[in-house]
């Protein structure tokens, strides 16, 4: 997985490619959670348009960044769902926790 932060306004999008699954590639993500907190940036989008795969580690990876925001006031928000990921959060019923958005811009007006 490939992760590449983009600021706008203090709002932080956290653009993803490849494919959502445990190891190494979660410990980034969670440092880069963790690392944004720190900054003050607590406003986050994840855009989920260039993954590929999710596996079920890779929902706990979300959902594990949401909690943590939630705890230190913050938000996390997800863009560009595919079918197939959308249909996972229905079923595990995150989605009734999950924002989720078209656009970056929806996403980024939400947080107002």
């Amino acid at each position: 997985m490939k992760l590449q932060p983009k600021e706008h306004d203090g709002i932080v999008t956290l653009h993803l490619q490849g494919k959502l699954m445990g190891g190494p590639d979660a410990d980034v993500f969670r440092g880069t959670i963790y690392d944004l907190i720190e900054q003050g940036k607590k406003k986050i989008i994840v855009d989920l348009r260039s993954v590929n795969w999710v596996n079920s580690t890779g929902i706990g990876i979300l959902t594990s960044a949401f909690t943590t925001l939630r705890k230190n006031g913050g938000d996390l928000k997800l863009i560009h769902v595919s079918e197939k990921i959308q249909s996972i959060l229905y079923v595990t019923k995150l989605n009734l926790i999950f924002e989720c958005f078209d656009s970056e811009e929806e996403a980024i007006t939400s947080f107002e």
